[in-house]
């Protein structure tokens, strides 16, 4: 203020001893440190995710800190140890076995778990992600208390421990991990998984939508039933991507009044994921969500926690079972499918060589590929013989 104060005076004003040309100078050199403070959204994750930011980033002394360099190598082994057990198994079958993927993905239900959506769906223009948790604040972490990194990696670290492991997360362990502190919500495991993956973060938005679907800059003012962010990124082959994470109630009385299923529905068919989802699409209180997903995608990839797959019309869609139907871990063991049952006996399911889902040992897991059937084209009408009479045409 006071340097754009004596600019505006010009070359004529002689400023005298209290604003020297000395004391101007120092005041830019000011401005520019304080402005090389400023953290890029890449450098943070990376940060975040034990990973050295870029050359002279701000964020560079505190990877000197023990916390930090003790957090690096807990990340280093625990994401090395998920990509020899699940990630690169999940790469390959899925290369392998989904062969016309779409440019979006709609998983819901999903919490922040963008690491197994870009295992299943790497090639994807568009992730959208939705779930109960917060999002939080864009983390700026030039601005930690003394002391304050390392409790902030170490809730990170409890956040992931059990989608690392288990390949889900435990939603109760959760909304502890993630509402306290300076860097909470869901947006640091955000940038974690995408830093981790060989993404370069390089606009994060905060965004909500309203009631028609439209989105918008986040305002606190507004009445929003799905605040949520954008974060537009970039893997090694270049293109610019998006991620979006909404958090909004999935239920019939809250989905149909956020706008969250009319924005999704603007990104055109897409291919929808499902995994660890709690039954609920099982449910009639969610058969809003479960119906738009059967509408409008062209292909679903799922747990048997997802859609029921008596859902599924026979003439509609094509089934394809994968891994082993062990029936639901004992929380749900009310979610027995009959037909499930009966598709993995009948069906010749496919095996899989990496756990998911709840029953998350490679021998008990299961997948299920639903496609869409592309409807046959109408037969074509011959044209009519002039030559004859309408009467024996």
């Amino acid at each position: 203020m006071i340097l754009s104060k004596v600019l505006s005076r010009g070359p004529g004003v002689h400023c005298g001893a209290k604003y020297s040309a000395a004391l101007i100078a120092g005041l830019i050199l000011s401005v520019a440190a304080a402005r090389a403070e400023v953290a890029s959204a890449d450098d943070t994750a990376r940060v975040l995710a034990g990973l050295p930011p870029s050359a002279g980033s701000p964020l560079t002394p505190l990877t000197r800190d023990a916390a930090w360099q003790h957090h690096a190598k807990a990340f280093n082994l625990a994401f090395g140890e998920f990509d020899r057990r699940q990630g690169a198994k999940i790469h390959a079958w899925s290369h392998a076995t989904l062969n016309a993927p779409q440019p979006t993905v709609l998983y819901m239900f999903s919490g922040p778990d963008f690491i197994n959506a870009e295992a299943f769906f790497p090639s994807a223009d568009t992730y959208v992600l939705s779930g109960l948790e917060p999002v939080g604040q864009i983390p700026d972490l030039t601005k930690l208390p003394r002391g304050g990194l390392g409790h902030s990696l170490n809730s990170i670290e409890r956040a992931l421990s059990s989608v690392l492991s288990l390949s889900f997360f435990i939603t109760r362990n959760m909304k502890s991990q993630l509402r306290a502190g300076r860097v909470h919500g869901v947006l640091p495991i955000l940038y974690v998984f995408l830093a981790r993956a060989g993404k370069t973060v390089q606009e994060t938005t905060l965004v909500d939508l309203d009631e028609a679907g439209n989105m918008r800059p986040y305002d606190p003012a507004h009445k929003s039933g799905a605040p949520g962010v954008r974060i537009k990124f970039a893997g090694p082959d270049g293109p610019v991507r998006t991620l979006y994470y909404f958090t909004t109630n999935l239920a019939n009385d809250g989905v149909r009044k956020s706008g969250f299923l009319k924005f999704c529905a603007t990104l055109g068919p897409a291919d929808s994921f499902l995994k660890s989802a709690s039954y609920l699409p099982h449910s009639g209180g969610f058969s809003a969500v479960r119906d738009f997903l059967l509408e409008h995608s062209a292909l679903v990839l799922q747990d048997d926690s997802g859609i029921p797959v008596a859902a599924f019309a026979p003439d509609k869609w094509t089934l394809m079972p994968f891994g082993h139907y062990v029936g639901p871990i004992g929380l749900f063991r009310g979610k027995q499918q009959s037909k499930l049952k009966a598709l993995y006996r009948t069906g010749h399911a496919a095996p899989i060589d990496f756990g998911i889902g709840y029953r998350h040992h490679r021998q008990e897991s299961n997948l299920l590929v639903a496609t869409r059937i592309a409807p046959k084209p109408a037969e074509a009408t011959k044209p009519a013989d002039p030559s004859k009479p309408a009467e024996t045409r």
